[in-house]
């Protein structure tokens, strides 16, 4: 069997020119990066509500393909006629290099060139990690050099980061080795997808918007207490030119051709895990259906996406695909990793709460219409598939089977009919709590309505954030919890649809600019580590071809 990258390699591209003539796109509004890549740098004007976000149930050790089926899902409406474009993230280099791989899809169903995307892409995975470290050594200069602003070294809430897992750069101290080398202080690193620059990149209308974000971040507190700003430091122009090129979506394809515009890669169980909203009504602008997608399960990257983005943008998707496995559900049910491919109905009609508490909460809380798509394996029996059909069934949610990873957009044609009849429908679109509710009742409403908590508590150092932030007149801003993907809770030992617990908050960090309050629960790290045996030790390049190997 050929791995993804030996797939995408085997396949023929199109030219750029090519897939963006299926947009009415001109060679005016492209900037091309080669033959398969282009910027675009025509503004949005949407003209669509044709909007399908894909979501999943809990992620688990097996992978359950939510990337895949977007693709797949695209090509299916590509085989049934349809004008259809992708909007998705852009993979991160620290999950590439990791355990976790890329997000180009697999199989039959990748958008391409795999290569380029997974790894350095148009640069602005780059752009977006200098932007931030600008303002680390903006700021760290204006201390050695008079510190007008006044601003407490100790105080300084604004961190370094990098596109990569390293553990290490957690927490660090700088500026050691004498007074030419500046204050010292502690500080870190997050990974670039944490970065508050990628979530005002993925925010911003435009770039006077973009300019604005930027300048009402929030730095560090001043020996009074006060908050300290971008626009304070003078940083706001420096930033935005950095992230000019950054701020364009990006155009490639599908492998069999479909335009997918890949733009922004926030983490959802990190960040708000969606791709910009300027790609997202690009793709609304020049096709008449998208399909876009949100990271992890439905509790992290659809309650982000229908929470903050939509509320940010003004968009509502008129259907949202539950992407479910057989075998994840089984693991759910307390199977071993080893065991997933044995039939074991008992095992799946005990992890299928977590399916079913998704479905309801998509449903019930948010009001949005439902289609579960099956992502098949060849270890599936027909007994299970049932099994999840009939749980759906129940629940008044449309099922279909999705067979892309096989089989391309031919293996997704049944999904695409399936969500094509649950676009006629009327969308609605319920938020989880209102944005004048304090920002204890914003948590707890999220915990409880979404995650199943029948209560929050809060370490003291949490407290005195809110404290803060009630300080600032920064009450008012949405919720982003940063929490395991592995759990409906904070715990990522409990699978299933665990109810009843009490969530724990460490701390409430303000995001000025992006304009959310990220509420940080559990073990939760914003600079992930490698595993023992990461997936960069099984890669390797040829010395004549330069063909690579293992980057999946």
């Amino acid at each position: 069997m050929k791995s993804d990258i030996e797939i995408a390699n085997g396949t023929i591209l199109l030219p750029i020119r090519k897939v963006a003539e299926k947009l009415d796109l001109s060679e005016n509004d492209l900037e091309l990066y080669g033959n398969y890549k282009a910027k675009i740098s025509k503004k949005p004007s949407p003209k669509t509500d044709n909007l399908v976000l894909v979501t999943a149930i809990n992620p688990t050790a097996f992978g359950e393909g939510k990337t895949t089926t977007s693709i797949g899902l695209a090509d299916g409406m590509s085989k049934l006629g349809k004008r259809v474009c992708l909007a998705l993230r852009e993979p991160s280099l620290g999950p590439v290099f990791g355990i976790k791989g890329g997000a180009t899809g697999g199989g039959m169903a990748q958008i391409a060139p795999m290569e380029d995307i997974n790894l350095h892409f148009t640069g602005d995975m780059h752009a977006i990690t200098t932007a931030n470290n600008l303002i680390s050594a903006i700021i760290d200069n204006h201390i050695m050099q008079g510190n007008e602003l006044q601003i407490d070294p100790q105080k300084v809430i604004w961190k370094r980061c990098m596109d990569m897992n390293d553990r290490a750069l957690r927490s660090i101290q700088v500026a050691l080795g004498g007074e030419k080398n500046g204050v010292p202080r502690a500080d870190g690193f997050n990974i670039t997808a944490a970065s508050e620059i990628m979530a005002i990149l993925c925010l911003a209308s435009d770039l006077k918007d973009l300019k604005k974000r930027i300048g009402d971040i929030i730095v560090a507190y001043d020996v009074n207490g006060e908050a300290v700003t971008c626009r304070q430091l003078g940083t706001v122009d420096a930033v935005a030119i950095t992230l000019k090129e950054a701020l364009k979506p990006n155009l490639v394809q599908t492998l069999e051709g479909t335009p997918a515009i890949v733009h922004g890669g926030p983490f959802a169980n990190i960040a708000h895990g969606c791709n910009s909203i300027i790609a997202t009504k690009l793709a609304m602008s020049l096709a008449d259906y998208v399909i876009t997608e949100a990271g992890f399960g439905a509790d992290l990257g659809a309650e982000k996406f229908l929470d903050i983005k939509c509320r940010v943008a003004g968009i509502k998707p008129k259907a949202v695909v539950l992407v479910a496995t057989v075998r994840a559900l089984k693991f759910n049910g307390g199977i071993a990793k080893e065991d997933g491919a044995k039939e074991n109905l008992a095992a799946l009609e005990k992890g299928m709460p977590n399916l079913i508490g998704h479905i309801r909460n998509l449903k019930d809380v948010y009001g949005v219409n439902v289609v579960v798509a099956v992502n098949k394996f060849i270890t599936d029996t027909d007994k299970e598939i049932q099994a999840i059909k009939d749980a759906c069934e129940k629940e008044g949610a449309s099922c279909a089977l999705c067979e892309c990873w096989a089989k391309g957009g031919e293996g997704s044609v049944e999904l695409a009919q399936t969500v094509l009849e649950e676009l006629k429908k009327s969308a609605s679109l319920n938020f989880a709590y209102d944005l004048d509710m304090s920002v204890e009742d914003k948590i707890f409403a999220v915990a409880n309505k979404v995650y199943g908590a029948v209560k929050v508590e809060y370490d003291e150092k949490a407290k005195e954030s809110l404290k803060i932030i009630e300080k600032l007149g920064k009450g008012n801003l949405p919720i982003c919890i940063a929490k395991t993907q592995y759990s409906f809770s904070d715990d990522a030992s409990k699978l299933g649809r665990p109810t009843g617990f009490t969530m724990k908050v460490r701390d409430i960090e303000i995001r000025g600019g992006a304009g959310f309050l990220v509420a940080v629960c559990g073990n939760i790290m914003l600079m992930p580590g490698l595993s023992k045996r990461p997936s960069a030790l099984g890669m390797t390049i040829d010395d004549e071809t330069e063909e690579i190997r293992g980057l999946f």
